[in-house]
């Protein structure tokens, strides 16, 4: 591995030869340039493996991106294959990777899944390669007989991945029998499909990864451990909105989203935009939060990644970040859990992706010695809660850390690559990335832009004149003045988010975006603009504020009665609309006050008196 460039991290996977399965027996080879891991186990269930596998190889496999048709890297890549057509398997091998390398660097621009060996589980992950989701497969001890555990070597290592490998993976069935063998030297077994290889013959996999496709990898997979709401959906619930989206198209122009209604002591229902389409069912587990909510998530396409593991779910588990974040996924079977992260936005949707970054802490700004003690307390013994690791590095060190503290160590730990946190058990594992640890320096920011908007946002006086104007159905408005005193000159930055928290329309002053547009990525003071903004959010007082747009639902069978209150100073404006259902014609109040005060106490009493009534707030932005 060398360190990063302007293209990402150079990383050099070697193997002994290719990952295979031929009738049922699977063999996986371990990276060689890492520590040797090694299991060797019998497969009890060789349905609910393959199952699983196949839907682990999708998301590793899976791109939603739009890509236009050019046809110059398929002539190119046809080529290629004409001048390697006569030469050896493994040396045609190396020849496509060589010139996916030279050529075509982010075709293949993702890690072989990472696999961890541990004494109560064998672990896979992957993550996508558009960056829009994330997987963790945990295989439970039921799954496989281990004939001689001596032999097994705990660690983390790469595999070999590949389609063939998925191919052989298929062909597995419940009458044959099935073993699985982990390691960098192929195991004897019952049917030798290759004999391992000189040294000259090694498979070297030259992959240029993205640095932000590692820093998103770090960052979903610790953001699992931030405040969540955790619901809990039956099966067929999950079966029937994927049906639904099977069976309806996307429709342009239409909202894609897919809400989340959750109700204290109510059962959790799915509402499938643009349709409308309730999914709800009076026999799940009701939703033990004490507040109404209505989250928005983005990326259902993504879900049907789960419809190959889905009939061996016994219950389904729906951890949430809010509206547009990350959404976790677990499907609890007799024998494996799969979790699958949706991060809810992509590389292009870079606002609601700033919004996310924020939820997350600096890694340069917290002490490294707590970091170290949770490492090597992991290290030393596989797996601990949060609970275990706070009363040992309580009781080991004469400065003792408080809950907080160990746990913020703890998640730095995770987007160091160092540790991983194992969502369906709640534990946190001992889980190195790479072989040399990741110089976090160039994770902390995702592009130039957000450095120089960070050191903008430092400045005294250089984000003046922020102004917030919310439009109802539509989405928000943003304005401010950047100072930049290297320039002697003012910027005009402008913003709108949609509904969708994305961009949909932006303008600036400067020079780089009159010239590039977004087309380039955005400019450091739009990006300053957004992160001020979200300041402004998360300092928001309630009893200080003067001017405001809110929006509250209230659903009745298929019928949807909305209600927007806006405060502007002295004046209080209620509309209510009954939905598109209805006939009925929306109804518009004013009220005038002598102080703001005054108003702004009605307004807070009248948001108390509809979220008393059932109504659910569904503001924008």
């Amino acid at each position: 591995m060398s360190l990063p460039d302007s293209n990402g991290l150079a990383m050099h996977l070697n193997y002994q030869q290719p990952s295979h399965c031929h009738q049922g027996h699977v063999q996986l080879h371990s990276q060689l340039n890492r520590t040797d891991v090694q299991f060797s186990a019998e497969i009890l269930q060789p349905l609910q493996f393959r199952d699983a596998m196949a839907a682990l190889f999708g998301v590793v496999s899976s791109d939603y991106r739009y890509v236009p048709k050019d046809r110059s890297a398929y002539a190119a890549y046809l080529q290629m294959r004409r001048v390697n057509q006569n030469q050896g398997l493994f040396a045609a091998q190396r020849a496509y990777f060589d010139w996916l390398y030279q050529n075509d660097p982010l075709a293949y621009c993702i890690l072989d899944p990472i696999i961890s060996v541990y004494a109560d589980r064998v672990m896979f992950e992957v993550f996508s390669r558009d960056e829009g989701c994330y997987a963790a497969l945990s295989c439970k001890p039921s799954l496989f007989a281990i004939p001689d555990p001596a032999h097994t070597q705990y660690g983390t290592t790469h595999i070999d991945f590949s389609e063939a490998l998925a191919s052989g993976i298929e062909q597995m069935r419940s009458f044959r029998q099935a073993s699985l063998q982990i390691g960098q030297q192929a195991s004897a077994i019952a049917v030798q499909t290759a004999e391992a290889q000189p040294d000259q013959h090694i498979i070297e996999k030259k992959i240029n990864v993205p640095t932000s496709w590692l820093r998103g990898l770090l960052q979903v997979q610790s953001a699992a451990q931030l405040s969540q709401d955790q619901v809990q959906l039956r099966p067929i619930d999950l079966y029937n909105a994927l049906f639904h989206l099977r069976m309806h198209a996307d429709q342009k122009g239409k909202r894609r989203g897919l809400l989340l209604e959750l109700i204290p002591n109510q059962p959790p229902s799915l509402i499938l935009e643009p349709s409308g389409t309730v999914i709800s069912s009076p026999d799940a587990p009701v939703y033990q939060g004490k507040q109404a909510k209505l989250i928005r998530l983005w990326g259902r396409r993504r879900l049907a990644l789960l419809q190959r593991i889905l009939p061996y779910a016994q219950q389904v588990t729906v951890r949430l970040l809010g509206n547009g974040m990350p959404s976790y996924w677990t499907i609890e079977a007799e024998h494996f859990s799969f979790t699958l992260a949706i991060t809810g936005f992509s590389a292009a949707n870079w606002s609601q992706a700033l919004n996310f970054d924020l939820l997350m802490p600096r890694q340069l700004e917290h002490d490294a010695k707590p970091i170290q003690q949770v490492v090597q307390y992991l290290q030393q013994h596989g797996a601990a809660n949060i609970e275990q690791l706070y009363r040992a590095l309580s009781e080991s060190e004469s400065e003792s850390l408080n809950l907080t503290e160990c746990r913020a160590a703890v998640q730095h730990a995770c987007q160091q690559g160092l540790v991983m946190f194992d969502l369906a058990q709640q534990l946190y594992r001992y889980r190195p990335l790479t072989e040399q640890p990741l110089d976090m320096a160039h994770f902390r920011y995702r592009h130039p832009a957000e450095q120089q908007a960070y050191d903008l946002l430092s400045r005294r006086k250089a984000i003046t004149n922020l102004q917030v104007r919310v439009i109802p159905r539509d989405g928000v408005e943003l304005s401010c003045e950047v100072s930049v005193s290297e320039d002697q000159r003012s910027y005009s930055s402008k913003l709108k988010l949609n509904e969708e928290g994305m961009v949909s329309k932006a303008e600036c002053s400067c020079h780089a975006f009159l010239q590039h547009g977004l087309s380039q990525g955005p400019c450091s003071h739009l990006v300053a603009l957004r992160m001020a903004y979200a300041a402004q959010q998360a300092q928001r007082d309630p009893q200080q504020v003067t001017q405001e747009t809110r929006l509250f639902t209230r659903r009745r069978a298929q019928q949807v009665e909305q209600i927007q209150l806006t405060l502007n100073q002295k004046r209080l404006w209620l509309q209510t609309d009954a939905g598109e259902s209805s006939s009925a014609i929306p109804k518009r109040q004013q009220l005038a006050f002598n102080h703001v005060e005054a108003a702004r106490q009605a307004y807070l009493d009248k948001i108390s008196q509809l979220q008393r009534t059932g109504f659910i707030e569904n503001t924008v932005g």
